[in-house]
């Protein structure tokens, strides 16, 4: 016998072939005619979400840079690492003074490792960018600790001056933590200008803030505690923080096996004129730190560390410049003229108000040029050898303000402190004149188009 018409199961009817997306999907469900959307909600979700995520996303330019998978694990751990960078030679020489009543060994046993950071950093830097972070800068990291301990026990037990020259000279092999990380962001945003410079100015912000605390805790320790706390402290912060750095794999670059074309970042067009530019501008940095400290007390360095902290931040908010070369000489021209306050501050009046709020403006150009100059650095480097190159940059810095500070010295000592300020608006000046000279030898650095990936 055949099925009643009403028996039988009522097939939902097919669109019609014009019939747009939105129709619904007729069927039976529970002996009820139902209307299905056609969409299912979580795919109209996915749609949705892109503009949603845009919608959420800060508007701080610092906080987008932060908000980068990985990013805030990576820079806890390198804020950490770097604050010891302020610290260690402040306690090594107030360590050394105490116990053997002397700044002269304790400055010559600082110099002594900082002449040997600069010939060991590079290659560190090198096997870095050729083996990887994680590789090189933790067995690196273990070497300078156990080169400050030795420090620490030597001055402990009285031991012969030149053991203490050894010992300082070990810490050398500490990595550039600032450049390992300045490596991460170029990483993991290339192609993004932008973020770039974000990136560039927010590192630079935490330098001057590392350097800004790190000689007041170390004073603090040593006074509050024991001679050697500072350093014990500083080196243990140290590891703690390349450590957790390190284990961040997820946002390190890949290594880049050396080639046999492969040549050093000197060699490339535009490089030794930069590193001429930081060479000068470390002898502004080491100049204004001995001639203050003579002039003033060392605290009164904090409002110019504040200063360029500070103008950093505001720095990394503006868009990147289109012009990079042109935007550094705007920079080192600003800075010529705002060294030239504290000269004027000291010589016109006695006030040290006044002195401290010219020495906040001066600070305001320094960030800014850093900046400029470490976004050139990366241009001129080639891509797997960042490291390297930047640490280049850190260790002309280093040699300027050894030599910025050896001239402000001198001239402290025959011409008096007002003259001493002379020194680093000099230096500022000269930086500028290489950077503008008439060869003009950065405009020549190779802008690397950012490979997109």
């Amino acid at each position: 016998m055949p099925t009643p018409p009403a028996a039988r199961p009522i097939r939902p009817a097919r669109p019609a072939p014009s019939a747009p997306p939105s129709t619904p999907l007729l069927t039976v469900a529970g002996g009820h005619l139902v209307a299905a959307p056609r969409a299912a909600p979580e795919r109209a979700r996915e749609r949705a979400a892109p503009e949603d995520v845009r919608r959420r996303a800060p508007a701080n330019p610092y906080l987008r840079l932060l908000a980068t998978p990985g990013a805030r694990a990576f820079t806890a751990g390198n804020l950490i690492a770097r604050l010891p960078m302020g610290m260690l030679s402040v306690s090594a020489v107030i360590m050394i003074a105490g116990s053997r009543g002397s700044y002269a060994l304790a400055g010559a046993v600082t110099a002594t490792g900082l002449v040997a950071t600069a010939v060991v950093a590079p290659f560190t830097a090198r096997l870095v960018d050729r083996f990887g972070q994680a590789r090189i800068a933790v067995p690196a990291t273990v070497l300078a600790v156990l080169g400050s301990l030795a420090l620490v026990l030597c001055v402990h037990h009285d031991a012969p001056a030149w053991t203490l020259f050894v010992a300082y000279a070990a810490t050398a092999t500490t990595p550039n933590t600032g450049g390992m990380s300045r490596a991460r962001w170029a990483h993991l945003h290339r192609g993004d200008a932008a973020a770039l410079h974000t990136a560039n100015s927010f590192e630079q912000a935490a330098d001057e803030l590392c350097f800004m605390l790190g000689p007041v805790l170390a004073a603090t320790l040593c006074g509050a505690l024991f001679p050697e706390a500072g350093t014990l402290v500083g080196a243990t912060l140290l590891l703690t923080g390349v450590l957790i750095f390190a284990a961040q794999r997820a946002t390190e670059p890949p290594p880049t096996p050396r080639t046999r074309t492969a040549v050093s970042p000197l060699r490339t067009p535009g490089m030794p004129a930069l590193l001429a530019v930081f060479l000068a501008t470390g002898a502004v940095f080491g100049a204004l730190e001995v001639v203050s400290i003579a002039h003033a007390g060392g605290a009164i360095l904090a409002l110019q560390a504040a200063g360029s902290c500070a103008a950093g931040l505001v720095y990394g908010s503006l868009r990147p410049a289109r012009n990079v070369h042109r935007r550094l000489l705007l920079c080192l021209t600003g800075m010529t003229a705002l060294m030239a306050l504290p000269l004027l501050a000291a010589s016109s009046t006695a006030s040290l108000p006044v002195l401290a709020l010219c020495l906040l403006l001066a600070g305001a150009a320094t960030a800014p040029t850093m900046v400029t100059g470490m976004t050139l650095i990366q241009r001129a480097t080639p891509p797997g050898q960042l490291n390297e190159g930047m640490t280049l940059s850190v260790t002309a810095l280093l040699g300027g303000v050894a030599a910025g500070a050896a001239t402000g010295g001198w001239l402290v000592e025959h011409a008096g402190t007002v003259w001493g300020y002379a020194a680093p608006t000099t230096a500022a000046a000269l930086a500028l004149l290489v950077a503008g000279g008439p060869g003009q030898a950065i405009r020549g650095c190779p802008v690397k188009r950012p490979a997109h990936g």
